[in-house]
């Protein structure tokens, strides 16, 4: 993948990124990203894909092999504290303090990054996450929802201006995933810019400004949201025949035809950034050829399909 044009709103910036361990497995092969100060990134990819990896060598918490990796202008390996202080990650693990208070977690970790004491702030982030009312409680006697909201708490103790969210809502409930999603919109309304990894493709769709698929180490596209699914997605219209059919007439094979449902349903799919979608001169077709239906609707493709699409197309060509 072409490297994207450097821009002067990145608050990250990965150049060149490779990560091959001793027992020769190359993690990552020559990322190239920036991440947009303010913006609400979406990193998807199938387990073993590489996310984890990358999330982990832009904390600073694995070393990268090739490449170097600047966070607001700091060099994560020679100036290690100083970017380290600008993030905040929540990772997978439920590793906590888990004999200490969830308000001496948080003060400690504040005070980790060489940040002043502020009371304030605290209950702020614990008001947040519905924990005020834990503040005193032991880590080990909250349930796992609690525990990945002090995670979170932990994450935004001292201020972070930017927060990695590795599958944060991988085996929460409802409520704590809503709860989540609420913040991270009025994190980013602040300022904060969200880099996410997540299998919820849905809250991806929804919540994203920009997303990137990684698969095999590689970053297979980087894109906005918006114009990802305008250039990928497909539109379906699906109508419901009167008559079942055994197959698409020889007349209409030229078509993006496709017979479904035992027959009794056929699939025109159309590219939506076409001026003439084809549907008039279908239905036309259609009328001439005897092929009566009772019912149509349209249906386009999701993130998901997407996804999908392009993980297997780059398996594809890897096997090619």
């Amino acid at each position: 993948m072409q490297r994207e044009t450097q821009s002067a709103e990145a608050i990250v910036s990965v150049q060149g990124l490779s990560k091959t361990y001793k027992s020769g497995f190359r993690a990552l092969k020559r990322i190239d990203l920036d991440i947009r100060r303010g913006e609400i990134f979406a990193l998807l990819g199938p387990n073993g894909a590489g996310k984890t990896t990358l999330i982990s060598i832009v904390c600073g918490i694995v070393t990268p092999s090739e490449g170097t990796v600047t966070v607001d202008g700091h060099d994560i390996v020679r100036d290690y504290r100083a970017a380290r202080a600008k993030i905040g990650l929540v990772p997978q693990e439920l590793s906590t303090d888990a004999f200490e208070s969830v308000w001496a977690t948080l003060r400690f970790s504040r005070g980790l990054f060489g940040r002043a004491p502020d009371a304030a702030h605290l209950e702020k982030v614990l008001r947040a996450l519905s924990l005020w009312d834990k503040k005193d409680s032991k880590i080990m006697s909250l349930s796992g929802g609690m525990k990945r909201r002090v995670l979170i708490a932990k994450a935004l103790a001292h201020e972070p201006e930017i927060l990695f969210l590795d599958e944060p809502t991988a085996g929460v409930d409802v409520e704590l995933r809503h709860d989540m999603w609420r913040m991270v919109r009025e994190l980013r309304e602040s300022g904060v810019t969200i880099i996410l990894t997540t299998h919820y493709i849905e809250e991806a769709e929804e919540m994203a400004d920009r997303i990137g698929v990684i698969s095999k180490g590689e970053l297979i596209v980087v894109e906005e949201k918006s114009v990802l699914m305008r250039k990928l997605g497909k539109k379906q219209l699906t109508l419901q025949l009167q008559r079942p059919l055994e197959r698409v007439p020889d007349e209409l094979a030229g078509l993006p035809l496709e017979l479904c449902d035992h027959g009794n349903a056929l699939v025109y799919t159309f590219d939506t950034q076409t001026r003439e979608t084809g549907i008039a001169a279908l239905l036309r077709r259609l009328g001439e050829h005897g092929i009566d239906f009772k019912d149509l609707h349209s249906s386009e493709s999701s993130l998901e399909d997407i996804f999908v699409s392009l993980v297997r197309s780059s398996a594809a060509r890897t096997q090619a």
